[in-house]
């Protein structure tokens, strides 16, 4: 355990930063899974639409540091292809 008031300041600031973090890699998932729902549905327009929202949000993170860079490039990647599948 912490003993000394910057090691218990540091602990305190690890955590609020944890929450934070974990709120914003919670956003990402749910519109990865908007997407994939909207695929699962079958409606292209609706698919494109969602991956469209999804983009800008999951290349915030990639440079937050939320998501790795790579991560974050093999997500748009794999689910534009999804989209694009069912447009074809």
């Amino acid at each position: 355990m912490a003993n000394s008031v910057q090691a218990k300041k540091r602990a305190r600031q690890n955590e609020k930063s944890r929450q934070h973090n974990a709120s914003l890699r919670s956003m990402v998932r749910t519109y990865i899974k908007k997407v994939e729902a909207a695929l699962a549905s079958g409606d292209q327009a609706k698919s494109q639409e969602a991956y469209t929202a999804a983009v800008p949000v999951i290349d915030r993170m990639a440079d937050k540091g939320i998501l790795h860079k790579n991560k974050a490039a093999r997500l748009k990647s794999r689910l534009n292809a999804k989209v694009k599948a069912l447009g074809a």
